[in-house]
């Protein structure tokens, strides 16, 4: 294992409002809007300090499209788009419950009901 391998982190890309959750949950957050949220993902790509980089989709619904220039060539950091919880209390979305259960039923591929 390289020096550069061990000092890989993981970190989120978050907008100010739902960093502090993330923050909570012990998770390293990089802050950015919608106007700055892909420079500053190419900045956290251009380090090469981290091997995982969670999305907001909110922020870059296509992180992997919006940098591919930057990415060509890197196997690190992995982009792991995650759903905007903005996007389940939008004015567009008429049942934020029935929101969540299509994330779950899509990611894990049954619904679970309490």
């Amino acid at each position: 294992m390289t020096a550069k391998t061990a000092a890989q982190r993981v970190a989120v890309l978050s907008d100010a409002e739902t960093a502090t959750g993330y923050r909570l949950a012990g998770a390293e957050v990089l802050e950015a809007t919608p106007q700055t949220a892909v420079a500053a993902l190419e900045r956290a790509i251009n380090t090469g300090n981290y091997g995982l980089i969670a999305v907001d989709t909110g922020l870059i619904p296509d992180p992997v499209t919006a940098t591919a220039r930057v990415m060509r060539g890197r196997d690190l950091p992995i982009l792991l788009p995650i759903p905007s919880l903005r996007d389940a209390f939008s004015t567009d979305t008429v049942d934020a419950k029935a929101y969540m259960g299509k994330l779950v039923r899509d990611t894990i591929g049954f619904d679970i009901k309490l």
